[in-house]
């Protein structure tokens, strides 16, 4: 039996000269590891499945030095353009050279005019600048690398910019933050066509360790602690304890536990890790408590009991507080608005 004809969605990414390679490789495997699943996979007769074909263009075409090093080959605007074929989803990469990407007019011309046509259009990282300066993210919500957000607003004020979530959908348009973050866009983009299925299968072929949903924040708990900590943990005695802490929030944190963990009283404990840390052990603890409870709020089926026991709150209400704290709404809203 011949298999049915797979429906093949273009998509473009946009770079240039010192783009970052990984925010162009990193969504392009993505679409590539869909389509690969998409291939094997038994359909019924009759059915119809998507795929994608997936196009590096640049404003002249040919080799682009990335800021790695690194060099790869690309399409020109017009070669892209004289094909005729229609562009499903628009994706423009980030990096060092974005900036003078967004003064080249030639190039942002290309952008606005395709970006009104297509399905969807995307930034990646600083890729943002370039469709910022291309007018697509005019009177939008966005997000761009955490280092980037407060020039972003500068330069373009009538852009909501937002620096915590991974990646922001506002209506046709998506943006993400640094780096890695484009493959959860891109994950995300798969699983708006094909599925949250596929995009799992893909995620694990990819060895990603967790499909992240846009509401995450670009901040770690953990990593955070350890950059903190990189200059003034000169033993690695602090490392280690937010690696058992991470492993542990179910368990008894207080600082008494802590303080044992590490071989110091509680008093002298409390004293020095707030000065190599710059937060208080309750502080870290309530922190990693509440990125692990908001990763289970959306991504299983737990109840909220159930999660607040599990990430070591103890109650409902304990969480409850907390992520008032430091999300700025309540578990139930949170799932709502999150949960995949």
């Amino acid at each position: 039996m011949r298999r049915p004809k797979e429906t093949r969605r273009l998509v473009v990414v946009v770079a240039f000269d010192r783009v970052q390679l990984l925010d162009l490789a990193g969504p392009a495997q993505a679409f590539a590891t869909a389509a690969e699943i998409v291939s094997e996979q038994e359909r019924p007769a009759g059915a119809k499945a998507c795929s994608y074909k997936v196009v590096a263009v640049s404003r002249d075409g040919g080799l682009i030095r990335t800021s790695s090093g690194l060099s790869f080959a690309t399409e020109s605007l017009t070669a892209i353009t004289r094909t005729g074929a229609a562009i499903d989803t628009l994706i423009v990469a980030g990096g060092p050279g974005v900036h003078s990407a967004a003064e080249d007019t030639r190039l942002v011309a290309w952008v606005a005019r395709n970006a009104a046509k297509v399905r969807r259009v995307c930034s990646v990282c600083t890729g943002a600048f370039l469709l910022a300066a291309a007018g697509v993210l005019s009177g939008k919500r966005a997000v761009t690398h955490w280092r980037a957000c407060t020039l972003l607003q500068k330069r373009h004020p009538d852009i909501g910019v937002e620096a915590d979530p991974i990646y922001i959908r506002d209506g046709s348009v998506w943006t993400s933050a640094g780096v890695t973050a484009g493959i959860d866009l891109a994950l995300a983009l798969v699983e708006e066509d094909l599925g949250r299925r596929v995009a799992l299968q893909v995620a694990r072929r990819l060895v990603v360790f967790l499909k992240r949903p846009g509401g995450q924040s670009q901040f770690s708990a953990p990593l955070e602690a350890q950059v903190a900590a990189v200059d003034t943990d000169a033993d690695g005695r602090f490392a280690a304890l937010h690696a058992w802490m991470s492993d542990n929030l179910a368990g008894d944190l207080r600082v008494e536990r802590l303080a044992a963990r590490t071989g110091m009283s509680p008093r002298n404990f409390a004293r020095k890790y707030a000065a190599r840390i710059g937060a208080t052990p309750a502080r870290t603890v309530e922190t990693m408590r509440v990125e692990a409870a908001r990763r289970a709020l959306e991504d299983n089926g737990s109840s909220i009991k159930q999660v607040a026991s599990a990430c070591g709150f103890g109650d409902e209400e304990r969480m409850r507080r907390a992520f008032l704290r430091r999300v700025g709404s309540n578990p139930l809203d949170y799932r709502r608005r999150f949960s995949s």
